[in-house]
């Protein structure tokens, strides 16, 4: 695997012919843009294949994956494309190993809201280990506010991989509610109420676990949170189901703020199955333009998350999108465009700017000028970035990482992943 950064001039072809490889190929695994015209600056991910079979009739994944040895999983994540027709044609070239050795197994999560497109979750499902639906809210009575996620549970095990239920306070209107959270940590009736209705739910659809995503939590109920999540979790446990629970990015064990105050790392860390760090949006809509996940600011969290939480049961929270700000940007004015990481190349390309790499928040970003004459900066990410949070992940020995969100293509992403790591299946 290497990675190669597209100079002007740069075609598809001629980048292919450089390293000696098939053309499509590298766009398959980097989703081109525009294969006559790579944008300046922009991130390959650059595989050379190992091991390739060509389709004879008759053959299936199952068969191919039998004559080698492999898990049809793998056969699968290695031909992604293939893998979404779900069909073989005689003469077809597919790949059974690429150049490399891998690193290790992760454990790899990823959040989706139930109007996900189903080609982009299919993709995404291939490499996860397990699926996190957005999400159910609960009334004051204790009943369970439902979504439409049958068909995502349905698909999580057609590819191997645990769906699990998002529990929150966040009402209709998006937010995270702090009087909701502080009732049903207080009140031991409706808690009861709402843990049995999330423990009958679970079973009747076949979720495996539960995600709980409590955010801005006020800081005198820090122990009336705790107590909850215990007799979530011991539930929980009881009846076969594991827990994890998202925590806010601190830094320190005083770290001020309602985000932080009651997130007690130690504690929650003691209680559940795996904890997320939220290590993302330090770049966000209402504030001044940088990176959506700066490495130097991760690596802060990580380093105080191993001294409270065992190391395998940390996953790295790992932002799929970016931001695109207007210019020049106006506290309490500016509003930022939230943006997918492929569709910042189109924007790239659309506008013929180059991209540069910050190397201290290790992520990309670049100006353009819109037609109205208005500038514009944005910071996303790229397989560049990707590869900095998996080195931080590798280097610290963590369990894994999780993905907010995966509504957005990121075929880069899944490409680097398959390449370097086994993905962890627990089903």
């Amino acid at each position: 695997m290497e990675i190669y950064v597209a100079q002007t001039g740069d075609t598809l072809a001629g980048v292919a012919a450089r390293f000696g490889i098939p053309a499509y190929l590298i766009s398959e695994n980097n989703k081109i843009v525009n294969p006559e015209s790579l944008v300046s600056g922009q991130a390959l991910i650059i595989l050379f294949p190992e091991v390739t079979y060509t389709v004879q009739p008759g053959d299936t994944f199952f068969s191919i994956a039998q004559k080698y040895g492999i898990a049809e999983i793998s056969l699968l994540q290695n031909n992604p494309y293939a893998a979404q027709t779900g069909t073989l044609s005689p003469g077809q070239t597919l790949i059974v190993q690429w150049q490399g050795e891998k690193l290790r197994s992760v454990r790899l999560n990823g959040y989706a809201y139930p109007y996900i497109q189903r080609d982009v979750l299919r993709r995404a499902l291939l490499y996860l280990t397990t699926l996190t639906i957005f999400g159910y809210g609960f009334t004051d009575s204790g009943a369970l506010i439902p979504i439409d996620d049958e068909e995502l549970i349905r698909l999580a095990y057609a590819y191997q991989t645990a769906p699990v239920m998002l529990l929150s306070s966040i009402t209709e209107d998006g937010t995270f509610s702090s009087e909701k959270a502080s009732q049903l940590f207080r009140n031991t009736e409706l808690q009861n109420t709402v843990i049995n209705n999330i423990s009958a739910t679970m079973r009747q659809k076949g979720y495996l676990g539960l995600d709980i995503d409590f955010e801005y939590i006020a800081p005198e109920d820090r122990s009336f949170f705790i107590g909850f999540l215990q007799n979530i979790t011991q539930r929980m446990h009881q009846e076969g189901f594991f827990v994890n629970v998202d925590l806010a990015p601190k830094t320190s064990a005083g770290q001020a703020g309602l985000l932080y105050e009651s997130h007690d790392y130690g504690a929650i860390g003691s209680i559940a199955d795996t904890v997320l760090l939220m290590t993302y949006e330090w770049g966000y809509t209402y504030g001044p333009p940088m990176a959506v996940a700066p490495m130097e600011q991760v690596r802060r969290v990580v380093e105080y998350a191993v001294t409270e939480i065992p190391r395998n049961k940390i996953l790295l929270g790992i932002p799929n999108y970016g931001y695109n700000w207007p210019l020049p940007f106006e506290k309490g004015v500016t509003r930022a465009e939230t943006i997918g990481n492929e569709r910042a190349i189109e924007l790239a390309d659309r506008y013929r700017a180059v991209i540069q790499y910050d190397l201290q928040a290790q992520a990309p970003f670049f100006e353009y000028t819109d037609e109205m004459g208005t500038g514009h900066i944005v910071w996303f990410e790229d397989v560049r970035s990707i590869k900095a949070k998996f080195d931080l992940i590798h280097g610290y020995n963590l369990a894994g990482g999780g993905y907010w969100n995966i509504m957005r293509p990121f075929v880069q992403n899944w490409s680097y992943v398959n390449a370097r790591y086994y993905s962890d299946k627990i089903v």
